[in-house]
């Protein structure tokens, strides 16, 4: 965007480097980070650890002290101006005097963007906004999905062969994929509010469904897709953390079963007698869900993608080849044209030991 300097630039990115230390720390709050800035050195600098606690300009006031007067802010989302469970970062800004204010986005909810903004200039503080906003988007998609679109970001993760398949005939699939990526797959579920898997799943694997190999702030929820209340009691997911069953009929007695384990039943049936995923979507983003990461196997991960659902495929691409009679990655209904398929973009590609991790995205999203 013009009227920025290369200055900016550098400042503004040094910010959403503080703003990623928070990802797996904030929802449902959005990832945030600032830097306070005078006579071209940074003075003070925070970011937002967790819901309830201080904001990142308030972190960053307190490390710039005095300083911050007369200094340029940088903060990834614009300033708050309103009273949520801490005060406004507006005030705060005002009050130490500071003299430009530069955001990198406006705050997505519609109930609020520009208000921030708004009341910084109202009090004579210059202020800019859409400085690398590309940047601060992707890292808050979650929170800007949920503001905007009323459902969470689905992020569908999968390890595969080089023939699409991720398991043999007879089931096994461990491993399919590298330590290193699996390692990889539990920082993808580390900054995700919720993991989402189908009752297939946790049938025949029985998985936990938690962080285990990296640091974590707090477990993401597990969300089970079950129709009939298959999930046995005895699962392993629900010996820990808040689980979701998510179902089309309610046997009281499996319901119970469920109930004196602690799942909460969400009772959510479409037309055609199956859960309806996208009531589980917005169910998920009522209870602030901002991210979510989908653990299916093909029958519900087919199912996510034919019903529009998905907004990223996380692929992890193993050197293998397993053959015809393998299980495939997701199971749809069969095309009879090409131009039936849905067009994905590679978003992100990387190399993890002997893997190839793809991200992708619906053809034509930004």
């Amino acid at each position: 965007m013009t009227g920025f300097t290369a200055e900016d630039h550098r400042f503004m990115a040094a910010a959403l480097g503080q703003a990623e230390l928070g990802l797996a720390s904030t929802s449902p709050n959005p990832r945030v980070g600032c830097v306070i800035v005078r006579e071209g050195r940074i003075v003070g600098q925070g970011w937002h650890e967790r819901a309830g606690e201080a904001h990142a300009e308030v972190h960053a006031l307190q490390a710039a002290g005095a300083l911050a007067h007369g200094a340029t802010v940088y903060v990834t989302l614009e300033p708050c101006a309103h009273h949520g469970r801490t005060p406004p970062c507006t005030e705060a800004l005002i009050k130490a005097g500071v003299g430009r204010v530069v955001a990198a986005m406006q705050d997505p909810n519609p109930a609020v963007s520009g208000r921030g903004l708004a009341r910084l200039a109202d009090a004579g503080v210059d202020t800019a906004c859409g400085l690398m906003a590309e940047s601060a988007e992707e890292l808050n998609c979650g929170f800007v999905s949920r503001m905007r679109r009323g459902r969470p970001w689905l992020r569908l993760k999968s390890a595969a062969s080089l023939d699409g398949r991720i398991a043999l005939a007879n089931g096994v699939s461990q491993w399919i994929s590298s330590a290193a990526s699996r390692a990889d797959a539990h920082r993808w579920r580390s900054r995700s509010c919720a993991i989402l898997t189908g009752v297939g799943t946790v049938l025949h694997d029985d998985p936990q469904l938690t962080v285990r190999t990296v640091d974590c702030a707090r477990q993401p929820i597990k969300v089970v897709v079950d129709s009939h209340l298959r999930t046995p009691p005895s699962a392993r997911l629900l010996a820990s953390g808040r689980v979701l069953v998510a179902c089309a009929q309610m046997p009281p007695e499996r319901a119970e079963a469920l109930q004196a384990r602690g799942a909460e039943i969400l009772h959510l049936p479409d037309e055609g007698g199956r859960v309806d995923l996208w009531a589980v979507m917005r169910a998920l983003a009522n209870q602030g869900v901002n991210e979510v990461l989908g653990e299916a196997g093909p029958t519900l991960g087919g199912a996510l993608l034919s019903g529009g659902c998905v907004d990223e495929i996380l692929l992890y691409v193993a050197p293998k080849i397993l053959g015809a009679g393998a299980r495939p990655l997701f199971e749809m209904a069969d095309l009879t044209a090409l131009d039936q398929a849905n067009d994905w973009r590679l978003h992100d590609l990387r190399q993890i030991d002997r893997d190839l991790r793809l991200r992708l995205r619906p053809q034509g999203d930004d």
